[in-house]
């Protein structure tokens, strides 16, 4: 998998996403310092649930915004720019004394990562046309979230014992200003001019919904974000409240669910050459789901040290499914746009699937008011369930690249028609996406 490394560009790429993850993991937790400091034990996670609120909020609404814009600005002056914008608003996080300036400054720098983080993610197909490449960096960038789960709070911490929890905001700095700087050093592949108009601001979103596989990648988003969102809110709340744990106990069962994804993440490479990228994401889809299952079963019935068993063995399985859900992503993305709409079609995806999470962080919250974490299993399960079956009957399994089809609306001398020739009855065949000639997915195929 590290072969990609050799890649000069995508290894200051990659290094630009670490760095950066690293300091943005090293945020949250000042920020939830920051945010007890100034509300208090009894309205501090109050607190940092509105925050978490805003950014899904943000992410679901200003993507596809930005995305609409984006498309026809220089890449490369766009990521350098938001980093550099985020590395000013950190300067003002030391400063904060009052509430109100976290949620005002958590919505410009979610902002900023809302216009950074799709325009980040649709530059590495360009980066690595070869899929195998391509795969394999779908599996680092899924490796470098969960180091950031793991090594950014340990970072945190060792950092705590020799100043206040204001100076990790210079951390989070450095790691805003090293990216920049990593990404200014790179020559991106100039794309092509374009003759179009800026697309419309939900040109994105109509691409994705019409196109069956990205529908089945959404409902497995909610799958994904159902165990995901159980195991973020909850884990301190289980652990302390049900097993009867200490804080280090909070944080193995942490490390259980984010090793176990970068466990999934390190395999995936070898897995999706011998599968499909739709089988690889059901079963991480049920691999979640069995964990959540298990939890709603086994909960009532176990007393002692069974809980702890029972609870990390759950949030193994849910990290397993997790990053099996979440990193063939973007191989679907990239076989659904060309380089035109590459960039709305993840900003797409990015909103949608954090509007998912917006729906089930507040449900997870609540969940973890009920006495047993066996509801908790029950209705995320359930929901699980739920998406599974929708992303079968969106996403069917047969699903070429190349789809045959014919073009009513298309004078015969267009250029789309000239330059793909058809046969005796107006059919052609070529790797078909949602664009402004294919505005959607062919009646007879068997998603239709």
């Amino acid at each position: 998998m590290f072969e990609v490394l050799k890649h000069r560009t995508y290894r200051h790429f990659f290094a630009a996403q670490a760095t950066s993850l690293i300091g943005t993991g090293m945020m949250t937790v000042a920020l939830g310092l920051l945010a007890y400091h100034l509300a208090g034990p009894g309205h501090a996670s109050a607190v940092l649930g509105i925050a978490l609120a805003i950014k899904m909020v943000v992410y679901v609404l200003v993507s596809p915004v930005v995305a609409s814009f984006a498309s026809c600005w220089p890449r490369k002056p766009l990521l350098i720019s938001m980093d550099l914008l985020r590395a000013a608003l950190v300067l003002l996080l030391p400063l904060v004394s009052h509430v109100w300036q976290i949620y005002a400054l958590i919505a410009i720098l979610q902002t900023c990562s809302a216009a950074f983080t799709p325009a980040f993610q649709a530059t590495i197909p360009d980066l690595l046309p070869d899929e195998a490449q391509y795969t394999r960096a779908l599996s680092l960038s899924r490796l470098a979230y969960d180091l950031e789960n793991l090594l950014s709070p340990l970072l945190a911490a060792l950092l705590l014992g020799s100043m206040t929890f204001r100076g990790l905001f210079g951390f989070t700095l450095a790691g805003f200003l090293l990216s920049a700087l990593l990404v200014a050093t790179v020559r991106l592949p100039r794309r092509p001019p374009s003759i179009k108009p800026r697309p419309p601001v939900l040109d994105g979103m109509r691409r994705y919904l019409a196109t069956p596989r990205l529908r089945g990648m959404l409902s497995l988003s909610l799958a994904e974000a159902a165990g995901g969102a159980l195991v973020i809110v909850n884990t301190v709340i289980y652990v302390r409240r049900w097993v009867g744990g200490s804080d280090q106990d909070v944080a193995l069962f942490m490390a259980a669910f984010g090793g176990c994804s970068m466990l999934a993440a390190l395999s995936l490479p070898r897995l999706i050459d011998r599968l499909s990228d739709r089988a690889v994401m059901l079963a991480g889809a049920a691999l979640s789901g069995s964990g959540l299952a298990v939890l709603a079963v086994a909960a009532p019935f176990v007393n002692g040290s069974a809980r702890a068993a029972v609870l990390i063995a759950c949030w193994a399985l849910i990290g397993l499914g997790y990053a099996s859900i979440l990193t063939p992503g973007g191989r679907l993305l990239k076989r659904s746009s060309d380089d035109e709409g590459r960039a709305a079609i993840f900003a797409a995806q990015f909103s949608l699937s954090h509007a998912c999470w917006l729906i089930m962080y507040p449900l997870a919250g609540w969940l973890g008011t009920l006495v047993s974490p066996a509801w908790g299993g029950l209705v995320m399960g359930g929901i699980t369930l739920a998406a599974v079956a929708l992303a079968m009957r969106f996403w069917p399994a047969h699903d070429p690249q190349i789809v045959p089809h014919h073009h009513d609306g298309l004078p015969n001398d267009h250029p789309h028609v000239v330059d793909m020739p058809t046969d005796e009855s107006g059919v052609h065949a070529h790797a078909f996406i949602i664009d402004d000639e294919h505005p959607r997915w062919p009646q007879h195929h068997p998603s239709a």
